[in-house]
């Protein structure tokens, strides 16, 4: 397979992981402003967070000249000079798909290229949620039916690979994205007694869509640790970081055929590395300065894998990692 064909099969998967996600976050955070009660003060710093994770405040105020919901809604859905929008994302999405049609089934192309259309003709009036929230769930419907697609349509040979190595890549990196940025404003209100702590652990599984999942194997009740334990390290939950490093590795090692050659050896030692520590660690006896930095190291650690990924299988535009 040509290097750029490579190259746009990843970039695709990446594109419809990160669509998805950061639609199921500003959808989560319109429905909590909506229920949000006047007298709620925590509501007022939710965009800054939701900004941490889907996109970078320096980056917004250099583009707006205030914070306004109109502007954030704006930057984070439908800003073209923002890499990393929903509206960007799909655009990606769609021109890398158009490229490897000869490598993909129809149906994915149509989906993201019928939602691409869709949106050049779309139009939302201002200030109406009703209409963003129609949009932010027709985006995550053409998400999770590429996903069906994908694994019904597709053998399973190189392009299946690379489609599912840069998609669980995407989504363990936002689950730690997630936890870190929440983590961390969790820590800061922690001598808070106004139930804000269970406030962020709520949002943190509602953000990866795990709140249900997350019930059923725990106790009705939002424990800091036990979040951290099932987002973290739990081995069947699909958006669990453990679960996406797995699955990476699992992704790796068919491509090349459960063999280990020279230039293959970094992206095993850098996947084996990051899945030891795993092992190692206890959640429950991290301190809070443990957490944020275990965090910091898997991000960077994703972004290790992605270059070493990249440089090994001679993808064309490593850059885009941004």
């Amino acid at each position: 397979m040509l290097s750029r064909v490579a190259d746009s099969l990843y970039w695709m998967s990446r594109n419809i992981e990160r669509a998805e996600n950061n639609a199921r976050v500003l959808g989560v955070q319109l429905i909590q402003m909506l229920e949000a009660s006047s007298e709620e003060t925590l509501a007022r710093h939710d965009w800054e967070t939701v900004l941490e994770i889907c996109g970078s405040v320096e980056d917004f105020n250099r583009m707006y000249p205030k914070m306004s919901t109109n502007h954030l809604i704006d930057y984070l859905a439908f800003a073209e000079n923002n890499p990393n929008s929903i509206l960007s994302c799909i655009k990606y999405a769609r021109e890398n798909a158009r490229t490897t049609r000869d490598s993909i089934p129809t149906d994915l192309f149509e989906v993201w290229n019928n939602l691409y259309l869709e949106t050049t003709e779309m139009k939302i009036s201002e200030g109406s949620l009703r209409d963003i929230q129609q949009f932010l769930n027709r985006v995550k419907i053409a998400a999770l039916t590429s996903h069906g697609i994908v694994d019904s349509m597709m053998t399973r040979g190189v392009p299946y690979r690379f489609f599912n190595v840069a998609k669980w890549l995407e989504r363990g990196e936002k689950t730690a994205r997630i936890l870190n940025v929440l983590n961390d404003r969790s820590t800061a209100d922690r001598e808070k007694a106004d139930g804000t702590n269970y406030y962020y652990w709520r949002s943190a599984l509602q953000l990866v869509n795990g709140y249900e999942e997350y019930l059923k194997q725990y106790p009705p009740r939002m424990n800091e640790k036990d979040i951290l334990t099932f987002l973290i390290s739990d081995f069947s939950f699909p958006r669990s970081i453990q679960y996406c490093m797995d699955h990476i590795r699992e992704s790796v090692i068919s491509l090349e055929g459960g063999r280990v050659s020279h230039y293959s050896w970094r992206i095993y030692a850098a996947l084996d590395l990051m899945i030891d520590e795993f092992d190692e660690r206890k959640i429950s006896s991290l301190k809070d300065e443990g957490i944020s930095a275990f965090l910091d190291d898997f991000q960077n650690k994703c972004n290790d894998i992605g270059r070493i990924f990249s440089e090994t299988y001679y993808l064309v535009e490593p850059s885009k990692t941004t």
